[in-house]
């Protein structure tokens, strides 16, 4: 089983709302926050910075790209000093329609920074470690992309596919966009200790296999006793190196796993609730529908109604 697809696919990643920027100096924009989504920016001509928070700004050279966890407000500017006009503002004044490639200033043939930008979404209800292990800024120099066969080449071929009109290229741009962001996750997981962690435990040979065991079978009944025994670990050994990789208990990791194959289940109205709590190892609706409210707050029912809605 390949944990990491398993991960993303559970989550439903997907790439969404594209631009680009051509900009001749004096120039800064503004993204505001947005927790639901990923962004991220590519460098095509030139070089930009940015800047998330009260941060030290980072210089995106030419080539490199940046991703912005949890979708932090930044800025990207000409010069770190330069005070951002609001994304915002300036959709409203190109009259942006909200449909197709957003693309902002002109004569991008003779702009000095082009940028490619864009962001990444997850369902409703997305909770996972991999999540929380990312670092506010993961920086992807053109040097760590170059040695990455599959991130260069979709770089390039959603470089092309966003200047061109051709049937297609928004789809194309889409799907290359998740390679993109799982390609960028492996590169740069030694920038955060956290996110470095997670990636050895999805690779380690006896700790991925306990988690694989959780995720092929998620109603299990597992103990952290038989958990051990899938890595074939002592139970206090194994315990341990879960916790130091992972950032959290086995127990725990699968008590949230649960709930992330819940929340995809009930995206699919066809499943009740009572069906959904039996295929994720709840022994009651009762237990499951408590354990769902704790962690996001509202009830299946109300969670399912609110997507529908």
């Amino acid at each position: 089983m390949d944990l990491l697809s398993d991960i993303l696919d559970s989550m439903a990643l997907q790439g969404q709302f594209y631009f680009r920027t051509c900009f001749n100096t004096p120039w800064a924009i503004g993204v505001p926050d947005y927790a639901s989504a990923i962004r991220f920016h590519f460098a095509v001509q030139g070089e930009c910075y940015v800047r998330a928070g009260e941060d030290e700004p980072i210089l995106l050279r030419q080539g490199d790209l940046v991703l912005v966890p949890a979708g932090a407000a930044h800025s990207l500017s000409d010069t770190p000093e330069r005070k951002p006009v609001s994304l915002e503002t300036v959709m409203q004044d190109s009259g942006y329609p909200g449909t197709g490639t957003f693309i902002v200033g002109d004569g991008c043939e003779r702009a000095a920074t082009q940028l490619m930008c864009g962001h990444f979404t997850f369902a409703e209800g997305s909770r996972h470690p991999l999540l929380r292990s990312l670092p506010k800024l993961l920086h992807l120099s053109a040097g760590m992309r170059s040695v990455s066969f599959w991130l260069d080449e979709a770089l390039r071929l959603m470089a092309r596919q966003m200047t061109g009109e051709q049937p297609g290229s928004l789809a194309v741009v889409r799907r290359m966009s998740e390679i993109i962001f799982i390609e960028t996750v492996r590169a740069c997981s030694a920038q955060s200790e956290q996110l470095s962690g997670l990636m050895e435990a999805l690779a380690d040979p006896k700790i991925s296999r306990a988690i694989q065991a959780m995720h092929r079978d998620v109603a299990m009944q597992w103990t952290v006793e038989t958990l051990a025994g899938e890595a074939a670990m002592s139970r206090s050994r194994f315990a341990a190196r879960f916790q130091e990789l992972v950032g959290c208990g086995p127990l725990t990791y699968l008590a949230e796993w649960r709930l992330q194959k819940a929340c995809a289940l009930l995206r699919d109205s066809r499943v009740s609730v009572q069906e959904v709590a039996s295929r994720i190892g709840y022994q009651s609706p009762a237990a499951f529908t408590r354990a769902f409210a704790n962690m996001f707050g509202e009830t299946p029912s109300a969670f399912r109604h609110r997507l529908a809605a």
